[in-house]
């Protein structure tokens, strides 16, 4: 019983981690050219509605720190119980509006902990499969307009504007809509939608025609290849 008593308080005792400063390098260099890699495809095939340029430059950061405190725990016990006591404590707070922008925060973060944990191999294959998959979609879906455009919509609650009203009006307007966000708040409701025009002249007869049934909306078009 004393034996493995004395073996468990070793098991407990925090050891000097004996991280290989070349292992390290190397991850970095990994780390930066997967990230930048990852960061030019989201900006060609997301779909976010955000500004996609600044976005990805957060992948980097994220999965270089990642890599940073997996590097420095993994080696130890009690660093690793200090990680998970701290981060009980900390909130994070972010503005992810579509899941699509989660799903690329989680991969960077993936990246940075197989490569902390020396699985360069793995994080290897795994970024070529991820790319295939994302690639591959964007080119299988590739049917879309060339004048494909996002289209935003505000107005004040009073003025009556609704989601079924908006749709009506974007069915007689435009070959192809997809709503993307729906926010409603106590005296404003704001919707987005890719559409799809087939001429500039239908651009103005909806713009026309949301103005005349409903004044005091507001509305944006934006080329999602600007974004």
């Amino acid at each position: 019983m004393e034996d493995k008593w004395n073996l468990f308080q070793k098991f407990l005792i925090t050891e000097n981690a004996n991280i290989s400063i070349e292992d390290f390098l190397i991850n970095s260099v990994v780390v930066v050219a997967l990230c930048s890699l990852l960061g030019l495809t989201y900006q060609k095939v997301a779909r976010s509605l955000s500004n996609r340029r600044d976005f990805s430059s957060n992948f980097m950061i994220l999965a270089f720190t990642t890599m940073l405190i997996i590097t420095i725990v993994k080696s130890s016990l009690a660093l690793s119980l200090g990680l998970v006591g701290a981060l009980s404590i900390v909130r994070f707070r972010a503005a992810i509006k579509e899941p699509e922008e989660l799903s690329f925060l989680f991969f960077s973060i993936a990246i940075g902990l197989g490569l902390g944990a020396n699985q360069v191999t793995v994080v290897l294959v795994a970024f070529v499969v991820f790319m295939a998959i994302l690639w591959g979609r964007y080119l299988f879906q590739r049917k879309e307009s060339v004048d494909s455009m996002f289209l935003n919509i505000d107005s004040d609650l009073k003025d009556g504007l609704a989601l079924d009203k908006v749709t009506a009006l974007l069915k007689g307007h435009f070959k192809k809509h997809q709503l993307k966000r729906f926010d409603e708040q106590n005296e404003s409701i704001e919707m987005s939608f890719i559409v799809e025009a087939k001429k500039p002249e239908d651009l103005e007869r909806f713009r026309a025609e949301l103005r005349e049934a409903y004044p005091s909306s507001n509305l944006a078009f934006l080329d999602r290849k600007s974004y």
